[in-house]
């Protein structure tokens, strides 16, 4: 048979569209043409396949071989072909049975001895041959990752003449068992180290319950990094699907997938950050610091020292939850569902209202230092709390009533009712679900629009100090927001 045609994938983002490998042997003077828009990378995978076929011991055809990568139009990076394209030689050469290719969805990067690398973006092209109930061939490095894919039969190899061996049905591969390393992540630091604090404390149980923003503003040394490192500790474990997303978005970067699974990430980005380090970009999209703290959090210490320009590309992400990256000839889509949790000082020096009254700081420093933050952005965080310095004590023991697990556990009970109650956490929730699930008396909603009016705050602050509120009473197991909840929830939200 001179037709061979091998399944394999692609990555564009999170996503992995189908690619069909064809290979086509026609009589002419012995060439090779790759199609398809294959980029530098894949055109140079004909002569990594050729050097593996031949150290094989395979004969490579001295025919007119014709590669095509369909769908045409779509982009091809990466060694990710090399498997699929070698494999399609040798089944279009009649080498192994054409047929036994049918089922099989294949990734690999081949060296010249025909051992097969790892690639990247394996556990993207899992989900998706999961979906079409395909066996995937994968280098063993990749294997332990493709298994989180549940349900997928995966094939993990090392050399080209395994796969062969195994098409051939002389050496069937056995489908690759999971090592069972998915539940031993290091826990995240515990909320009993951090000393005194418990309206920081309180604000933080409030963020995890319902997946609020969170800005804690204060001097240096009073906490504001420690807390904010215990926030992960605090929220629910990841569900399957969510933890698939998380992974799978780990799966297009050098980081492991594996190294923190279940857990929820934590993002914590330096100031000198740029614009597509924080959100994705560059000629060939990838994932930025928001995307990489998907269903977790992204803690930005020293607000005010990010470039402006850099914090406002969060403001659209921060409503709709992904981030789109368009470029001249695609758009690619990132999710970027994450809860962002900010450090600053009140100043420049950082000491403004301490009872030392060190702060030499003028009005027209405060002013411009605190005008790098915009309007629009802080009008999107839930919550705003001053961190005052507490008393110095070094013999200061851990509170046992105040460790994470007894706060995971709450803030679990109060994420289950609103799962219950609405699918989604209080802070997701949009106008539709704020009338369903935030209903206010007629008494209540007029004293909350009298003082949203006196604060100056716009309807976006008024609708997200009903969420707080819903996540205030879902903490006391109250089925109705009470006037005690709208006055605490108002107590995080600065006037205008």
């Amino acid at each position: 048979m001179s037709l061979a045609i091998v399944n394999s994938r692609a990555q564009v983002g999170v996503e992995a569209p189908a690619v069909t490998v064809e290979a086509h042997l026609a009589n002419g003077l012995p060439a090779l043409t790759l199609v398809g828009l294959p980029e530098t990378a894949v055109k140079e995978s004909k002569d990594r396949v050729r050097s593996a076929i031949l150290n094989c011991g395979f004969e490579f055809p001295a025919r007119r071989i014709t590669l095509s990568l369909a769908p045409a139009d779509l982009p091809k990076e990466g060694g990710r072909f090399d498997l699929a394209i070698a494999l399609g030689i040798l089944a279009a050469s009649g080498q192994i049975p054409a047929a036994s290719l049918e089922k099989l969805e294949c990734l690999g990067e081949l060296a010249l001895s025909g051992s097969v690398r790892a690639v990247q973006g394996v556990l993207p092209a899992a989900l998706a041959a999961r979906a079409q109930g395909r066996t995937l061939v994968v280098p063993k490095e990749n294997a332990e990752e493709a298994s989180l894919a549940s349900g997928l039969p995966v094939l993990a190899i090392d050399h080209l003449l395994q796969i062969a061996a195994h098409c051939s049905g002389t050496q069937l591969i056995q489908p690759y068992q999971a090592q069972g390393l998915r539940h031993r992540p290091d826990p995240y630091p515990d909320l009993a180290d951090v000393q005194g604090q418990q309206a920081a404390k309180r604000a933080l149980l409030i963020a995890a319950a319902g997946a609020h923003n969170l800005l804690l503003s204060g001097p240096p040394g009073t906490g504001k990094t420690l807390l904010a490192s215990r926030l992960p500790g605090l929220l629910p474990t990841l569900q399957e699907t969510e933890a698939l997303e998380v992974a799978a978005i780990l799966s297009l970067t050098s980081s492991s997938p594996l190294d923190r699974w279940p857990q929820r990430p934590f993002r914590q980005p330096h100031h000198s950050a740029s614009g597509p380090a924080l959100v994705g970009g560059g000629s060939r999209p990838r994932p930025g610091e928001i995307t990489l703290a998907h269903q977790g959090v992204l803690f930005l210490d020293e607000l005010p020292e990010f470039d402006r320009k850099v914090l406002e590309v969060l403001r659209e992400p921060l409503e709709s939850g992904q981030i789109v990256i368009a470029r001249a000839h695609d758009k690619v889509r990132f999710p970027a569902r994450f809860q962002l949790v900010a450090a600053m000082n009140p100043c420049p020096c950082g000491y403004l209202g301490d009872p030392s009254g060190r702060c030499r700081c003028s009005t027209d420093q405060i002013q411009r230092y605190r005008s790098k933050l915009s309007g629009p952005l802080l009008d999107r965080i839930d919550l705003h709390l001053t961190v005052a310095r507490e008393a110095t004590s070094l013999n200061c023991q851990p509170d046992p009533l105040d460790t994470s697990a007894r706060s995971a556990a709450i803030v679990a009970a109060a994420r289950q009712l609103q799962l219950t109650r609405q699918g989604c956490a209080n802070a997701f929730l949009n106008l539709d679900g704020l009338r369903l699930h935030c209903p206010l008396n007629s008494t209540d909603q007029q004293w909350l629009e009298h003082a949203c009016e006196r604060m100056g705050l716009s309807l976006r602050a008024a609708h997200r100090i009903l969420k707080v509120a819903r996540t205030l009473a879902d903490l006391e197991g109250q089925p109705h927001i009470r006037r005690a909840h709208l006055a605490e929830a108002l107590q995080y939200r600065p006037a205008a």
